[in-house]
């Protein structure tokens, strides 16, 4: 059996989308989430009803509306980080200020699927709050504590 990556990351944007502050941001989605989908190594994101970006759906379990997931797979984390600090998508994370409040509470979760699995959100947010309450582990880690691959 193989495994790959997947990863969730929320986000808490400091205005609603429609905003004019986040005008630059919701442009960029479409191309960035491109840029993602024909990187080396990216297998699936999690997509809104209409098959745009994941920005615009609600994440579960969370009152405040600004909250907002990404969730993808990867084949490794290699590919993962090409995409996030070596491709387009870098020079928005550098900003990432400009449309995300600084978060007080951990907001990324990685976590070995087998190949052909695609997780739920709801699933994705459970090993978040797993892992923020019980540190890492098989279940969920950090993208700066990263598990080995399961062996096959």
């Amino acid at each position: 059996m193989s495994y790959y990556l997947a990863q969730l990351n929320l986000g808490l944007f400091v205005a609603p989308l429609d905003a004019d502050e986040m005008a630059e941001f919701v442009a960029a989605l479409d191309p960035i989430n491109a840029l993602a989908e024909s990187t080396p190594g990216f297998v699936w994101r999690l997509k809104d009803d209409q098959g745009g970006s994941s920005s615009f759906i609600d994440v579960p379990d969370m009152d405040n509306p600004l909250w907002a997931p990404n969730m993808s797979i990867w084949t490794d984390l290699e590919s993962l980080r090409h995409f996030m600090y070596q491709s387009g998508h870098a020079s928005y994370l550098r900003r990432r200020t400009e449309w995300f409040q600084v978060p007080n509470q951990p907001i990324t979760v990685l976590w070995w699927i087998p190949e052909g699995e695609i997780p739920t959100l709801k699933n994705a947010i459970k090993r978040l709050s797993y892992m923020a309450e019980h540190g890492p582990s098989d279940a969920g880690w950090p993208l700066t504590k990263p598990f080995e691959r399961p062996s096959l």
